[in-house]
């Protein structure tokens, strides 16, 4: 970019100074004319060298991990690992830690599966009987709304606190504004593809992880660690409300299991976009980067809701837009109002990402799976289709539910949580049976998949059973 900015600026000059061939101090004029000329010289060199130069490995790996980062850092992370840290301060840290740790494997199949057969998880599903496709895709059409309506209304509540849409009007804006992020984001995707969706989600995470990162390092010299109570005396996570909210805490922490399969998606389609594929351990790395992102980022939000709202005994805000409010008071009460705008717009940003590419992950998860349980060819058209029946379903939930955001959160996160081990299942037969021995995961990660599958359905039965 700056190659190109000074060869068109010499361009131009060298167009100008033939104007001076008549000046009088020709000589000074030739002088500066053979200088200019020498860095123009040295300018194209150094741009056609670097349009010559193969692209650098990590440029052409780095994309499928970031936007699983991104698809994780939305309602598990400033939702309910806020809220986690907001009622239990440090009491739920374990719960999100073992989410992280549980539900690892399974994620880590998904780009493992992609890149040593060059097909995606949903295929597999297929291969393993139509059963297993049309469960796929029957689960996948009934998370999908709810997902996306949760995410869409978060996403939706901060854009109306950035624009003041509800204050301006007296009412509650919110449903309007996610109206028109949920076309725009659509239009986007459809025009875009995933070139506009891969370049969006750096920019945004990148955002993101630096305004979180900084914001929570003035938290702890604003509160320290050790300041933090301990859990009131009535909170029981094993019980109740409390039970509850911890399977909807763990059901996204750090995303639904369900999503495993748009690590495949993505992965063959950085693949295709760049021409390469990458060794296995290349792959590998590039996913656990974004996984490490994302469970960092989980623990810092907990900790700004522990530092921030438990420790100064402030409640967890409830409806859309005192949500969003509330939000960036966490932040703002420690950097100063001056933070104000860069802290909204931040907070935005980074649900704008989550609620893009859940819309691209979705939308390429029912196209594939719907050719899946018909045998038939994928066709990129039905992915359009699908964004736009999406955008259409999140919308009509967010209008049944217009005016609390949690309602929507809990039966989302608990249905992804619910399900999860059916999903764990097919992912480890998958990675063990169809993949190519040199593939294959080590003994010691399947182990790590059972002993994940072990938590996920132990914690879905307590639910069965105390719920």
């Amino acid at each position: 970019m700056i190659a190109r900015f000074f060869w068109e600026a010499l361009s131009r000059l060298n167009r100008v100074l033939p104007r001076y061939a008549k000046h009088p101090d020709l000589a000074r004029m030739g002088r500066l004319g053979q200088i200019l000329t020498a860095w123009r010289i040295f300018v194209t060199y150094r741009t056609l060298d670097a349009r010559n130069r193969p692209p650098s490995r990590l440029g052409q790996l780095l994309g499928p991990g970031i936007l699983f980062a991104s698809t994780a850092i939305g309602v598990s992370h400033l939702v309910q690992s806020t809220r986690a840290g907001a009622m239990a301060g440090w009491g739920l840290v374990w719960a999100v830690v073992a989410a992280n740790v549980a539900k690892y494997p399974f994620f880590e199949f998904g780009s493992r599966y992609a890149n040593a057969t060059g097909q995606h998880l949903i295929a597999g599903y297929r291969s393993l009987g139509k059963g297993a496709a049309w469960g796929y895709f029957l689960l996948t059409v009934t998370t999908s709304f709810f997902v996306l309506g949760a995410i869409g209304i978060v996403t939706a509540s901060f854009l109306d606190h950035l624009l003041g849409a509800s204050a301006a009007t007296g009412g509650n804006a919110t449903p309007a504004v996610a109206i028109g992020l949920f076309a725009a984001s659509t239009v986007l995707l459809a025009w875009g593809k995933f070139r506009a969706l891969d370049g969006l989600i750096k920019v945004v995470a990148s955002i993101l992880v630096i305004s979180t990162v900084v914001a929570f390092g003035l938290a702890w010299s604003h509160t320290p660690l050790s300041a933090v109570p301990p859990p009131p005396g009535d909170f029981d996570p094993w019980s109740g409300a409390g039970l509850a909210f911890l399977i909807a805490l763990m059901g996204w922490m750090p995303t639904a299991v369900d999503l495993s399969a748009w690590n495949s998606l993505w992965t063959l389609e950085r693949m295709r976009q760049t021409g390469y594929h990458p060794p296995l351990r290349d792959t590998l790395r590039e996913f656990n980067l974004g996984y490490a992102i994302s469970a960092v980022l989980a623990l810092l939000f907990l900790g700004l809701g522990a530092l921030l709202l438990h420790a100064e005994g402030r409640a967890f805000p409830e409806g859309t837009a005192a949500f969003a409010a509330g939000f960036v008071d966490v932040y703002t009460d420690v950097l100063g109002g001056w933070s104000w705008w860069p802290v909204a717009a931040a907070a935005f940003t980074a649900m704008l990402g989550t609620i893009v590419a859940c819309l691209d992950g979705y939308a390429r998860a029912l196209s594939a799976s719907w050719a899946s349980v018909r045998g038939a060819t994928e066709d990129e058209r039905h992915e359009t289709v699908a964004l736009a029946a999406l955008a259409a379903g999140a919308l009509l939930l967010i209008l049944a539910f217009p005016s609390n955001i949690t309602v929507l959160v809990d039966v989302a996160t608990t249905l992804s949580f619910l399900v999860a081990p059916a999903i764990g299942v097919a992912n480890l037969v998958l990675v063990t049976r169809r993949v190519k021995e040199a593939a294959r995961p080590p003994k010691w990660l399947q182990a790590w998949a059972w002993a994940g599958l072990a938590f996920l359905i132990g914690f879905a039965v307590l639910y069965a059973v105390v719920r």
